[in-house]
């Protein structure tokens, strides 16, 4: 693998000890092929951050690390690196590390790997536990801000979050369905990735309460665990559909639409209504071809600038923003879908 990088610069934008990159540079065994991966996509995060890291000015490093679907974490880099380019007057270094699932011990690991080599801010999705918000105290007595994505970790030393108002998605979640469905009675199917994102449990919370009250009659049915990823979302909803449960209509707050709506088709089942989360390339096909009535959008972009916006502010010339910027929700159709030219 040919490089132009020192081993030790590698080495700390993948987040890996020295000898581990030199193996993996010199091809040696015993390597894992996803510690091939994550060095690999250390030197390509080099290679197009070099042009930038010519500025004058201080470098700066911020790591990004989210526990998401490929899908997701494609969104969240492009649009990382969107907002790094709108800042030209700063060298801006990113450092990703995403994996589709992580275990709280996975995570504190790289948390702990951030706290231990150094950063200048850290953007986390993660899931809201004690173990977790225990790690953010240690980053935070580091002196490195934590900046939360998407969903939050409110009880925790974190000096901002950034991303949608995920319970006034929820409220406008329950709103659609209920002046979509054909009838007072039904079963929703609600699917979530996992229980302990903050982020999902608030539109888990406020969609439940509004959509009893609006459509008192409906059954609701939670599916959750799938981590959003195709194979066991697509997994556990078989389980539930096994037992001949019929379904009128679906809440995906997690992702893995397509997986769901396969299912339901193997099924011989077809939701009446159909809201998703995201506009990713799999929803924006979704949504093209009809398959799904709504997707809940947020500017992605526009969140990750003005974390960077929080992040940078203790820098000179950066100006400062506000800790926390919810993003107002969008509701994109097939018949607006073509109005945005890109992004989530």
């Amino acid at each position: 693998m040919t490089h132009r990088f020192p081993i030790k610069e590698i080495a700390r934008q993948a987040g890996l000890g020295t000898a581990t990159v030199d193996r993996v540079l010199n091809n040696r065994s015993h390597v894992s092929p996803q510690t091939r991966n994550r060095v690999a996509a250390a030197l390509r995060e080099l290679e197009a951050q070099e042009a930038q890291l010519v500025a004058k000015g201080r470098r700066i490093i911020l790591d990004v690390l989210a526990e998401s679907p490929k899908r997701f974490s494609r969104e969240i880099r492009l649009a990382a690196e969107s907002a790094v380019g709108s800042i030209p007057s700063a060298a801006i270094r990113l450092r990703f590390q995403f994996q589709e699932v992580m275990t709280e011990a996975e995570t504190i690991a790289a948390l702990n790997r951030i706290a231990n080599r150094g950063s200048h801010g850290l953007c986390l999705k993660a899931r809201d536990t004690p173990a977790v918000r225990d790690a953010i105290g240690r980053l935070a007595a580091a002196r490195i801000p934590v900046f939360t994505l998407v969903t939050d970790l409110p009880l925790t030393a974190r000096q901002g979050y950034f991303g949608l108002n995920n319970a006034q998605a929820g409220r406008t979640a329950a709103y659609l369905m209920a002046q979509s469905l054909p009838a007072l009675k039904g079963t929703v199917l609600m699917s979530r990735s996992q229980d302990s994102f903050r982020g999902e449990t608030d539109r888990y919370t406020a969609f439940c309460d509004l959509i009893t009250t609006l459509r008192p009659g409906v059954r609701l049915m939670d599916v959750s665990g799938g981590a959003g990823v195709t194979a066991t979302t697509a997994q556990r909803l078989q389980s539930v559909l096994a037992t001949g449960a019929s379904v009128t209509a679906v809440y995906s707050m997690g992702g893995g639409n397509a997986a769901i709506l396969r299912v339901l088709a193997a099924h011989g089942q077809t939701p009446a209504v159909f809201v998703a989360h995201d506009l990713d390339r799999e929803n924006r096909h979704l949504l093209a071809v009809g398959a799904i009535q709504y997707v809940l959008h947020h500017d992605l972009e526009k969140d990750m600038r003005t974390l960077l916006g929080a992040a940078l502010g203790g820098f000179k010339s950066m100006p400062a923003v506000r800790n926390v910027a919810s993003s107002a929700v969008q509701i994109i159709t097939p018949f607006n879908l073509s109005d945005l030219s890109g992004g989530v």
